[in-house]
């Protein structure tokens, strides 16, 4: 959500002549985030974030935004995309490929409590069990097709141990066998700062742009990784159980998803953990961007190793 192509006021005027979404009343770059251009639009007619992508393929684009509308179709709190006058959720803008979403209310928690991850919990047990008809299908892009190849661009960069420590996950993961986990449509990045609310009331879940099709139970993992762990790396009891139990309350989990927990766990944090490191040492031009320190994922992952997290009885 950084701003690495920039736009106009003259660009996004000609560019709602497409819409019906009333005249620029004014548009704002979004710091936060590596991966789009993102931008606050405020119209005559509402609020709305304007995004070009950067290095998402074109081909995918229609995914994401399908899973965008058919979960606000299904209720479900999630950013509508707005269709122009030909009916099209997909545009292009200098030079990229762009769509424009209704702007949720709230602001995401960078401290979570308890009912805040009660909340999410159940959201994203719904989210999961509302994809199970939506038919387009998607492979997880960060998984070990990913991390595999991209893996040795980071060997000269990092420090003998912190190799090891990689090559020793990678191996770990690659003994997985994960086939016999309940999957269908995930978000895959629901950080904090992606799930937006109104004191304790979930108002809307963004960024939909790595979800794809996946174990159910790696999601939720991704989202104990964030919301449960403090700053050092640390669990917190409170929250990590009550974003658990309120999940399983809605969608129970098999016996092989509770016995792949632990390994879940480590699975999302090295998926976080070679990103980051990618984008720390391989940094992106841009107008307005910033990396994220690979460190946070490093320690939630060595903890995760130290002390295997059983799925709560």
């Amino acid at each position: 959500m950084s701003v690495f192509t920039p736009v106009s006021d003259s660009d996004i005027r000609q560019y709602l002549k497409r819409y019906e979404l009333g005249e620029l009343v004014s548009l704002r770059g979004i710091e936060e985030g590596i991966e789009n251009s993102n931008f606050f639009l405020s119209t005559t007619q509402g609020e709305f974030v304007l995004t070009l992508f950067e290095r998402t393929p074109e081909k995918d684009l229609p995914y994401f935004l399908g899973v965008m509308k058919h979960l606000a179709d299904a209720g479900i709190p999630s950013a509508r995309p707005m269709a122009d006058k030909q009916g099209e959720i997909l545009g292009r803008l200098n030079g990229r490929a762009s769509s424009i979403v209704e702007r949720l209310i709230g602001r995401g928690v960078e401290q979570p409590n308890v009912a805040q991850a009660a909340a999410l919990g159940e959201v994203l047990a719904k989210v999961h069990l509302a994809g199970r008809d939506f038919s387009a299908q998607r492979d997880n892009d960060r998984a070990a097709s990913w991390w595999n190849p991209a893996a040795p661009r980071l060997q000269s960069k990092l420090p003998a141990q912190q190799w090891e420590l990689l090559q020793d996950e990678l191996a770990f993961q690659q003994a997985q066998d994960y086939a016999a986990l309940p999957r269908g449509v995930i978000h895959a990045d629901l950080f904090r700062d992606n799930v937006l609310f109104d004191g304790d009331q979930l108002t809307g879940l963004i960024d939909f742009y790595y979800a794809c099709n996946d174990s159910w139970i790696y999601d939720l993992a991704v989202c104990a990784n964030d919301w449960a762990i403090n700053p050092t790396g640390q669990l917190q009891p409170d929250v990590y159980h009550a974003l658990l139990a309120a999940y399983q309350q809605q969608r129970p989990l098999s016996g092989a998803e509770q016995a792949q927990w632990s390994a879940q766990l480590r699975r999302a944090a090295l998926r976080f953990w070679v990103s980051r490191l990618l984008d720390w040492h391989y940094p992106r031009d841009g107008e307005m961007t910033y990396s994220k320190d690979p460190q946070e994922f490093e320690r939630i992952m060595r903890n995760h190793r130290q002390q295997a997290l059983a799925w709560p009885a």
